[in-house]
């Protein structure tokens, strides 16, 4: 390694290192103050590789939205929920701070996260609608075939996954049998395949609106189509803000987030999965009123 390489290595080190021990600190403050804090009135709950950090970073802007702090996506309600409702709510503003925000600009702030994992969780959705009375819920879809393909990307870029998408695929059923009852069984169990290889099981995303649709109602669920978003931000956006009770507000740079390079799939293996997901699209359709813009 060249003496220029290493000082990069060393100073991606420093700033990793400088980054965690930022959250730490800030965590353990948090903690200490947790009963001053606000709790999300929105969360963004997936489905990952849909949009769901660009939705997260235009909501931000919003004058009216005070964000996290450090990161946008907690986990709690999947990954960490055993750390209690004081860890959980160490992440957020503070109560006084919104105050002035709400006097400074006229109108009452809200907090939110983005966890695109608490769609698909099978014990997420429970236990945020017991901890979070009133919450409104912001679902993000999107061809499932594209968005299959590029978690296959995203896991492999990552670490987590070492097959190429193909046989991913064909591996899913197995790696994901009993992961589920598993969880239920013990919350503690580490379902690693269910988190992290679930390509196709992921856009079957009707089954999982059922789910969110049978706890918290149909009225306090948003659903984006993510290409109707990235084709016409503004109109999306503006829909999204009535949804939520938030003023409207025309200062929003839109951009696309977390997009991966990736090789293009072989038309067989796209119209073999296209073939896959067409019932679970139709019956999408009846539950938005409307078909999905891949389906056009």
């Amino acid at each position: 390694m060249t003496s220029a390489s290493a000082a990069t290595a060393a100073s991606a080190a420093l700033q990793g290192a400088g980054l965690k021990g930022a959250k730490v600190v800030s965590t353990a403050f948090g903690t200490l103050t947790s009963g001053a804090r606000m709790t999300p009135s929105v969360l963004i709950v997936g489905a990952q590789r849909c949009g769901t950090t660009s939705m997260f970073k235009a909501l931000r802007q919003h004058p009216a939205v005070l964000p996290p702090a450090l990161h946008k996506g907690v986990h709690y309600f999947d990954m960490h929920y055993d750390r209690g409702p004081s860890w959980y709510r160490a992440h957020f503003p503070l109560r006084a701070n919104a105050a002035r925000v709400a006097r400074v600009i006229g109108e009452n702030p809200i907090t939110l996260e983005s966890s695109p994992y608490y769609m698909f969780h099978p014990l997420a959705a429970r236990r945020f609608t017991a901890d979070l009375p009133g919450v409104r819920l912001l679902v993000l879809v999107r061809d499932p075939v594209e968005r299959a393909y590029s978690a296959h990307s995203h896991e492999s870029a990552r670490g987590f996954e070492t097959e190429p998408f193909e046989r991913a695929i064909e591996l899913e059923p197995e790696r994901l049998a009993g992961q589920v009852e598993a969880l239920q069984q013990n919350p503690h169990v580490d379902a690693y395949d269910l988190q992290h290889h679930g390509y196709l099981t992921r856009g079957r995303y009707v089954e999982q609106l059922r789910r969110l649709e049978s706890l918290v109602g149909r009225d306090r669920i948003h659903v984006i189509d993510s290409q109707a978003f990235f084709d016409a931000p503004v109109e999306a956006f503006a829909r999204v803000t009535d949804f939520l009770g938030l003023s409207s507000y025309a200062g929003v740079e839109f951009d696309k987030h977390n997009a991966r390079r990736r090789s293009p799939m072989s038309e067989e293996l796209r119209t073999r999965l296209t073939a896959h997901f067409e019932a679970y699209d139709e019956e999408l359709a009846t539950w938005l009123g409307h078909v999905p813009s891949w389906r056009r």
